[in-house]
Protein backbone atom coordinates (compact mmCIF):
# COMPACT_ATOMS: atom_id res chain seq x y z
CA UNK A 1 0.00 0.00 0.00
CA UNK A 2 3.07 2.23 0.01
CA UNK A 3 5.48 3.56 -2.60
CA UNK A 4 8.49 2.25 -0.69
CA UNK A 5 9.15 -0.81 1.42
CA UNK A 6 9.31 -0.13 5.16
CA UNK A 7 13.10 -0.50 5.35
CA UNK A 8 13.62 2.12 2.64
CA UNK A 9 11.29 4.82 3.91
CA UNK A 10 12.90 8.14 4.67
CA UNK A 11 11.80 11.38 6.32
CA UNK A 12 10.02 13.13 3.46
CA UNK A 13 9.30 16.74 4.42
CA UNK A 14 7.15 17.06 1.31
CA UNK A 15 4.85 14.22 2.37
CA UNK A 16 3.43 15.72 5.58
CA UNK A 17 -0.10 14.92 4.45
CA UNK A 18 0.52 11.16 4.24
CA UNK A 19 -1.01 10.18 7.64
CA UNK A 20 -4.27 11.95 6.77
CA UNK A 21 -4.11 10.56 3.23
CA UNK A 22 -3.73 7.02 4.58
CA UNK A 23 -6.75 7.52 6.83
CA UNK A 24 -8.91 8.87 4.00
CA UNK A 25 -7.80 6.11 1.62
CA UNK A 26 -8.74 3.42 4.16
CA UNK A 27 -12.17 4.96 4.61
CA UNK A 28 -12.74 5.09 0.85
CA UNK A 29 -11.31 1.65 0.06
CA UNK A 30 -14.68 -0.11 0.14
CA UNK A 31 -16.61 2.68 -1.59
CA UNK A 32 -17.20 3.46 -5.26
CA UNK A 33 -14.93 6.49 -5.06
CA UNK A 34 -11.96 5.97 -7.37
CA UNK A 35 -8.49 7.46 -7.40
CA UNK A 36 -9.46 9.45 -10.51
CA UNK A 37 -12.29 11.08 -8.55
CA UNK A 38 -9.78 12.22 -5.95
CA UNK A 39 -7.41 13.50 -8.65
CA UNK A 40 -10.22 15.62 -10.09
CA UNK A 41 -11.02 16.86 -6.59
CA UNK A 42 -7.45 17.97 -5.90
CA UNK A 43 -7.48 19.80 -9.24
CA UNK A 44 -10.61 21.62 -8.12
CA UNK A 45 -9.02 22.40 -4.76
CA UNK A 46 -6.07 23.98 -6.57
CA UNK A 47 -8.37 26.13 -8.70
CA UNK A 48 -10.26 27.30 -5.61
CA UNK A 49 -6.93 28.25 -4.00
CA UNK A 50 -6.04 30.31 -7.06
CA UNK A 51 -9.42 32.07 -6.90
CA UNK A 52 -8.84 32.82 -3.21
CA UNK A 53 -5.45 34.34 -4.01
CA UNK A 54 -7.01 36.47 -6.74
CA UNK A 55 -9.58 37.76 -4.24
CA UNK A 56 -6.92 38.29 -1.51
CA UNK A 57 -8.35 35.62 0.79
CA UNK A 58 -4.89 34.32 1.59
CA UNK A 59 -5.75 32.17 4.60
CA UNK A 60 -8.45 30.40 2.61
CA UNK A 61 -5.99 29.98 -0.25
CA UNK A 62 -3.55 28.37 2.16
CA UNK A 63 -6.22 25.96 3.35
CA UNK A 64 -7.05 24.81 -0.16
CA UNK A 65 -3.37 24.50 -1.11
CA UNK A 66 -2.80 22.20 1.88
CA UNK A 67 -5.99 20.31 1.00
CA UNK A 68 -4.72 19.95 -2.56
CA UNK A 69 -1.43 18.55 -1.23
CA UNK A 70 -3.25 16.01 0.96
CA UNK A 71 -5.60 14.92 -1.82
CA UNK A 72 -2.59 14.60 -4.12
CA UNK A 73 -1.39 11.88 -1.76
CA UNK A 74 -4.83 10.30 -1.34
CA UNK A 75 -5.35 9.43 -5.01
CA UNK A 76 -2.24 7.29 -5.30
CA UNK A 77 -2.80 5.78 -1.87
CA UNK A 78 -6.37 4.87 -2.79
CA UNK A 79 -5.26 3.31 -6.07
CA UNK A 80 -2.79 1.14 -4.16
CA UNK A 81 -5.37 0.27 -1.48
CA UNK A 82 -7.84 -0.87 -4.14
CA UNK A 83 -5.06 -2.59 -6.15
CA UNK A 84 -6.08 -0.46 -9.14
CA UNK A 85 -2.93 1.03 -10.65
CA UNK A 86 -3.67 3.43 -13.49
CA UNK A 87 -1.56 5.23 -16.05
CA UNK A 88 -4.55 7.49 -16.63
CA UNK A 89 -4.40 8.62 -13.02
CA UNK A 90 -0.62 8.80 -13.01
CA UNK A 91 -0.45 11.17 -15.99
CA UNK A 92 -3.55 13.16 -15.05
CA UNK A 93 -2.05 13.78 -11.61
CA UNK A 94 1.18 15.17 -13.09
CA UNK A 95 -0.65 17.22 -15.72
CA UNK A 96 -2.82 18.86 -13.06
CA UNK A 97 0.25 19.58 -10.94
CA UNK A 98 2.02 21.31 -13.82
CA UNK A 99 -0.96 23.37 -14.97
CA UNK A 100 -1.86 24.42 -11.43
CA UNK A 101 1.75 25.45 -10.76
CA UNK A 102 1.66 27.57 -13.92
CA UNK A 103 -1.63 29.22 -12.93
CA UNK A 104 -0.33 29.85 -9.40
CA UNK A 105 2.81 31.55 -10.68
CA UNK A 106 0.90 33.67 -13.17
CA UNK A 107 -1.58 34.63 -10.44
CA UNK A 108 1.23 35.63 -8.08
CA UNK A 109 2.87 37.72 -10.81
CA UNK A 110 -0.40 39.37 -11.83
CA UNK A 111 -1.54 40.33 -8.35
CA UNK A 112 1.86 41.57 -7.21
CA UNK A 113 2.40 43.65 -10.35
CA UNK A 114 5.39 41.54 -11.36
CA UNK A 115 6.03 40.89 -15.02
CA UNK A 116 4.63 37.76 -16.62
CA UNK A 117 8.23 36.89 -17.42
CA UNK A 118 9.06 36.61 -13.73
CA UNK A 119 5.99 34.46 -13.21
CA UNK A 120 7.05 32.11 -16.00
CA UNK A 121 10.59 31.99 -14.62
CA UNK A 122 9.23 31.04 -11.19
CA UNK A 123 7.15 28.30 -12.84
CA UNK A 124 10.23 26.94 -14.64
CA UNK A 125 12.17 26.96 -11.37
CA UNK A 126 9.38 25.20 -9.44
CA UNK A 127 9.04 22.56 -12.14
CA UNK A 128 12.78 21.98 -12.25
CA UNK A 129 12.95 21.65 -8.47
CA UNK A 130 10.09 19.16 -8.50
CA UNK A 131 11.73 17.19 -11.29
CA UNK A 132 14.89 16.80 -9.20
CA UNK A 133 12.81 15.33 -6.38
CA UNK A 134 10.81 13.03 -8.66
CA UNK A 135 13.89 11.85 -10.57
CA UNK A 136 15.73 10.58 -7.51
CA UNK A 137 12.58 9.33 -5.81
CA UNK A 138 11.54 7.19 -8.80
CA UNK A 139 15.09 5.84 -9.08
CA UNK A 140 14.94 4.83 -5.40
CA UNK A 141 11.60 3.09 -5.86
CA UNK A 142 12.81 1.14 -8.87
CA UNK A 143 15.99 0.06 -7.11
CA UNK A 144 14.25 -1.11 -3.92
CA UNK A 145 11.19 -3.00 -5.20
CA UNK A 146 8.92 -0.04 -4.55
CA UNK A 147 5.90 1.13 -6.56
CA UNK A 148 6.85 1.47 -10.25
CA UNK A 149 3.85 2.98 -12.02
CA UNK A 150 6.09 6.01 -12.60
CA UNK A 151 9.09 5.30 -14.82
CA UNK A 152 12.60 6.74 -14.56
CA UNK A 153 12.47 7.61 -18.25
CA UNK A 154 8.98 8.36 -19.59
CA UNK A 155 9.85 7.94 -23.27
CA UNK A 156 7.38 5.32 -24.47
CA UNK A 157 3.62 5.05 -24.18
CA UNK A 158 2.87 2.29 -21.62
CA UNK A 159 0.37 -0.47 -22.26
CA UNK A 160 -2.88 0.45 -20.52
CA UNK A 161 -4.15 -1.60 -17.62
CA UNK A 162 -7.24 -3.72 -18.27
CA UNK A 163 -9.63 -1.23 -16.64
CA UNK A 164 -8.50 1.81 -18.63
CA UNK A 165 -8.52 2.74 -22.32
CA UNK A 166 -5.30 2.72 -24.32
CA UNK A 167 -6.50 5.74 -26.30
CA UNK A 168 -6.84 7.76 -23.09
CA UNK A 169 -3.39 6.71 -21.90
CA UNK A 170 -1.93 7.65 -25.31
CA UNK A 171 -3.45 11.14 -25.17
CA UNK A 172 -2.47 11.86 -21.57
CA UNK A 173 1.06 10.59 -22.21
CA UNK A 174 1.45 13.08 -25.07
CA UNK A 175 0.25 15.95 -22.89
CA UNK A 176 2.54 14.80 -20.09
CA UNK A 177 5.53 14.76 -22.46
CA UNK A 178 4.75 18.29 -23.65
CA UNK A 179 4.70 19.57 -20.08
CA UNK A 180 7.60 17.59 -18.61
CA UNK A 181 9.95 16.49 -21.38
CA UNK A 182 12.22 19.54 -21.18
CA UNK A 183 12.57 19.30 -17.40
CA UNK A 184 13.13 15.53 -17.44
CA UNK A 185 15.76 15.86 -20.16
CA UNK A 186 17.57 18.64 -18.29
CA UNK A 187 17.92 16.70 -15.03
CA UNK A 188 18.89 13.53 -16.89
CA UNK A 189 21.66 15.40 -18.73
CA UNK A 190 22.92 16.81 -15.44
CA UNK A 191 23.01 13.36 -13.78
CA UNK A 192 22.62 10.66 -16.46
CA UNK A 193 23.97 7.72 -14.47
CA UNK A 194 22.05 8.24 -11.22
CA UNK A 195 20.00 5.09 -11.86
CA UNK A 196 23.21 3.04 -11.91
CA UNK A 197 24.42 4.31 -8.54
CA UNK A 198 24.04 2.37 -5.26
CA UNK A 199 20.73 2.71 -3.41
CA UNK A 200 20.32 6.37 -2.52
CA UNK A 201 20.69 6.85 1.26
CA UNK A 202 17.85 8.14 3.40
CA UNK A 203 19.64 11.35 4.38
CA UNK A 204 20.07 12.25 0.71
CA UNK A 205 16.40 11.60 -0.08
CA UNK A 206 15.34 13.73 2.90
CA UNK A 207 17.52 16.52 1.52
CA UNK A 208 15.96 16.14 -1.92
CA UNK A 209 12.44 16.13 -0.44
CA UNK A 210 12.76 19.86 0.29
CA UNK A 211 12.14 20.23 -3.45
CA UNK A 212 8.98 18.09 -3.40
CA UNK A 213 5.72 19.70 -4.47
CA UNK A 214 4.15 19.28 -1.04
CA UNK A 215 6.92 21.31 0.60
CA UNK A 216 6.79 23.91 -2.18
CA UNK A 217 3.07 24.38 -1.50
CA UNK A 218 3.75 24.60 2.24
CA UNK A 219 6.23 27.43 1.60
CA UNK A 220 3.59 29.26 -0.44
CA UNK A 221 1.07 28.81 2.38
CA UNK A 222 3.47 30.21 4.99
CA UNK A 223 4.33 33.24 2.85
CA UNK A 224 0.66 33.89 2.09
CA UNK A 225 -0.30 33.62 5.76
CA UNK A 226 2.47 36.06 6.66
CA UNK A 227 1.23 38.53 4.05
CA UNK A 228 4.43 38.14 2.05
CA UNK A 229 2.88 37.30 -1.30
CA UNK A 230 5.36 39.62 -3.03
CA UNK A 231 8.22 37.36 -1.93
CA UNK A 232 6.86 34.11 -3.39
CA UNK A 233 8.14 34.54 -6.94
CA UNK A 234 11.65 35.76 -6.00
CA UNK A 235 11.90 33.04 -3.34
CA UNK A 236 11.29 30.17 -5.75
CA UNK A 237 13.65 31.64 -8.33
CA UNK A 238 16.40 31.90 -5.70
CA UNK A 239 15.49 28.49 -4.20
CA UNK A 240 16.81 26.84 -7.37
CA UNK A 241 20.36 27.69 -6.34
CA UNK A 242 20.56 24.40 -4.43
CA UNK A 243 19.87 22.21 -7.49
CA UNK A 244 23.55 22.07 -8.59
CA UNK A 245 24.54 21.31 -4.98
CA UNK A 246 22.20 18.32 -4.73
CA UNK A 247 23.31 16.92 -8.07
CA UNK A 248 26.97 17.45 -7.17
CA UNK A 249 26.49 15.55 -3.90
CA UNK A 250 24.97 12.62 -5.76
CA UNK A 251 27.64 12.56 -8.45
CA UNK A 252 30.63 13.02 -6.16
CA UNK A 253 29.74 11.20 -2.94
CA UNK A 254 27.12 8.62 -3.97
CA UNK A 255 28.61 7.09 -7.09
Amino acid sequence: MYKLTSENKFIDVSDYGRPIANFIAKKLKSTKVSAIHITLLFGLSGLIAIYCIATTHYWAAGFFLILKSILDAVDGQLARAKSQPSFTGRYLDSIFDSLLNLLLCLTFSWYTNSSIGWGLLAFICIQTQGTVYNYYYVILRHSTEGEITSQIFETFVPVAYTDEKQQTVNFLFKVYRILYRTFDSLIYKLDPIASKSPILPKWFMTLVSFYGLGFQLLIMVVLLAAGWIHYIIPFFVAYSIFIPCIIAIRRIFLK
